[in-house]
C-alpha cells in the first residue's frame, strides 16, 4: 500500500537525498543500483543457471574421482564446483558498471537527477551534523 508523503515530508527527503549524494556520490549511487536491481543485485538468470550447471557437473566429477580412486578427478570437480558457485553468485558486467546517480523525487512524485556539474560544494560538517542541526531547529521553532 503506497501511501502519498505530505509537502513537508517531500521537501525532508529531497534534503536528506541531496545531502547524502554531496556527502558521498559513491555510496548514493551505490544505493540508487541496488534499488533498481529490485533486491537482486544484479543477478542474471543465465548466469546463475549455468553457473549451477557448472557446479553439479563437478560435484558428479568429484563423485566419480572418488569412485575411481582418481584423486585428479575428484580435484578437477571440486574447482568445478567453487568455480560454478561463485560465477553463479557474481553480478553480471552490466549490472555491476551500471553507473546511477540518486534522483531528487519531485512534488508529481518524478525522479529527476541532479543536472550535469552542478555538484555542489560540500557543507560544513558531516550529513549526520547536519541533520542534527536541523532537528534541533525544528524542536526550537516548535516549542
Amino acid at each position: 500500500m503506497n501511501v502519498p508523503l505530505s509537502d513537508h515530508e517531500q521537501r525532508v527527503l529531497e534534503q536528506m537525498e541531496q545531502a547524502l549524494y554531496a556527502e558521498d556520490p559513491r555510496l548514493a549511487s551505490q544505493l540508487k543500483r541496488s534499488a533498481n536491481a529490485g533486491g537482486a543485485a544484479g543477478l542474471d538468470r543465465r548466469r546463475l543457471v549455468l553457473g549451477v550447471l557448472v557446479a553439479l557437473g563437478g560435484l558428479a566429477l568429484v563423485v566419480v574421482g572418488v569412485m575411481s580412486s582418481m584423486i585428479w578427478i575428484g580435484v578437477i570437480g571440486f574447482l568445478a564446483m567453487v568455480l560454478g558457485g561463485a560465477w553463479a553468485a557474481s553480478p553480471s558486467r552490466s549490472a555491476s558498471g551500471r553507473s546511477g546517480q540518486l534522483g531528487v523525487v519531485g512534488k508529481d512524485g518524478a525522479v529527476r537527477k541532479p543536472a550535469a556539474g552542478s555538484r555542489r560544494t560540500p557543507r560544513q560538517g558531516t550529513f549526520m551534523q547536519r541533520m542534527e542541526q536541523q532537528w534541533d531547529r525544528r524542536r526550537e521553532q516548535g516549542s
